[in-house]
């Protein structure tokens, strides 16, 4: 059957989804939710590490970051690797990477060792989750790319969150090292998960035809139920390097737009999350309600994304990324007023999670959508990477700023304003398929 790359894309987006497709964005899912584990784990074992080695809080500070810096280095760096090795290859890599940084971990002697391997377990991560949003995008159809997304980073949250509750049962039992040692463990076994399971992308083979590619992609057409190729479409045109590509004259107003989505998103996130329980607290609220809060702030952003994920396929991501967007604006600007009736805060926090998750959700499906296959990895690597300098960033700006003197109301007002500007920025990204929700 002769085709060409475009036909079978969008045979492929228009067929309902087949059990193989499922199976990888399950997969993936998975590598998600261990991700989030991997990252978080730092978190759920600081006041145990700070304890045995009596570490002052500036170098405390520098290990909790460490895992951060390590995902924004993966994201620039090893994320661009996927279109150019495979999504597959990559993932096993960095699958290798943060076995070792978190079974090192395990047995790290002192700070420095530790905070050097938290590095290595943050590129491995930051590299496998670009790569693992890639291929789950280019297996959905494009009905249920949105969804498929949204589980992927759903899968992130559950994981941290779960991390949670497992890391004070290991604690209890067998101390911090134990927690690495359960995390390296999960993470390596993932990768016999990846060899059985998550094959090359359709897309990946299509565009860069690596050996045997033509005997591979039919394997996996016959898996999803279509009809197989007699041959490979016509090589494509030679394109400059795809970081270079990300800003040609016809990616360059897109490119701009996804990093700024991802640098206001993520930045937000991470300034709500890290200093609003603080912040409560000195109001007047007891420790226990503050962390009650942060709780109810992620138990909100897990079902914002799924939410998200099915809205999507009715109604279009870049409608919801703008409702989204304006809800979330709204309910920050009310957070500060809403202290004094505890209930109605903790209501503005699981709000806050829905929208502010959602929108991290959405730009990461706009994406995934408006880049094509061959500098996908690339345009996504860079897009979390500015993200995740803006979470590094976020915090300490927010933080100078309360040192000057801005009241917190002026500093969540002045949050509302640059996020609603950054997702409405966002949610005019031009280069979307045909046929994908709007």
């Amino acid at each position: 059957m002769e085709t060409n790359f475009a036909e079978l894309r969008a045979r492929v987006d228009s067929s309902p989804m087949s059990r193989t497709q499922w199976s990888v964005i399950a997969v993936c899912v998975l590598l998600s939710m261990v991700d989030g584990f991997d990252v978080m784990v730092m978190s759920f074992t600081a006041a145990a590490v700070s304890q045995e080695w009596a570490l002052p809080d500036t170098l405390l500070g520098l290990l909790l970051s460490a895992g951060l810096a390590g995902m924004a280095l993966g994201s620039l760096l090893l994320a661009p690797l996927a279109d150019r090795v495979g999504r597959r290859a990559l993932i096993l890599a960095c699958l290798v990477l943060a076995s070792i940084g978190m079974l090192g971990s395990a047995l790290s002697q002192d700070a420095v060792q530790l905070g050097l391997l938290r590095v290595l377990t943050g590129l491995g991560v930051g590299g496998m989750l670009a790569a693992g949003n890639v291929i789950t995008a280019e297996y959905a159809n494009s009905r249920w790319r949105g969804l498929a997304v949204s589980l992927n980073v759903t899968g992130y949250a559950v994981g941290a969150g779960a991390g949670g509750v497992l890391a004070a049962a290991l604690q209890d039992g067998s101390g911090w090292r134990s927690v690495f040692a359960f995390g390296g463990a999960g993470t390596a076994l993932l990768i016999g998960a990846v060899l059985w399971r998550l094959p090359e992308s359709l897309d990946f083979l299509l565009t860069r035809r690596p050996p045997h590619a033509l005997d591979r992609l039919n394997g996996l057409l016959r898996a999803m139920g279509q009809p197989a190729l007699r041959s490979m479409p016509g090589a494509p045109a030679r394109q400059a390097p795809p970081l270079r590509r990300l800003l040609t004259r016809r990616l360059r107003r897109d490119t701009l737009l996804i990093w700024t989505g991802f640098l206001i998103a993520m930045s937000t996130f991470y300034f709500i999350s890290g200093w609003t329980p603080k912040l409560l607290v000195e109001a007047g609220l007891s420790a226990a309600q503050g962390i009650t809060w942060g709780v109810a702030l992620n138990l909100g952003g897990i079902f914002g994304t799924l939410l998200l994920g099915l809205l999507a396929a009715r109604f279009g991501l870049q409608r919801l990324l703008v409702v989204y967007t304006l809800a979330a604006a709204a309910l920050l600007a009310a957070l500060v007023p809403a202290i004094s009736v505890y209930g109605l805060l903790l209501a503005v926090g699981v709000l806050i999670g829905v929208s502010v998750n959602g929108c991290v959700a959405a730009v990461y499906a706009l994406a995934l959508s408006a880049y094509p296959p061959e500098v996908r990895a690339t345009g996504l690597g860079w897009g979390v990477g500015a993200g995740r300098i803006g979470s590094l960033v976020s915090p300490l700006l927010a933080g100078g700023l309360l040192d000057a003197g801005l009241g917190a109301g002026h500093l969540y007002l002045a949050a509302a304003v640059v996020f609603a500007a950054g997702g409405l920025l966002a949610a005019q990204v031009a280069h979307l398929p045909p046929g994908t929700p709007r």
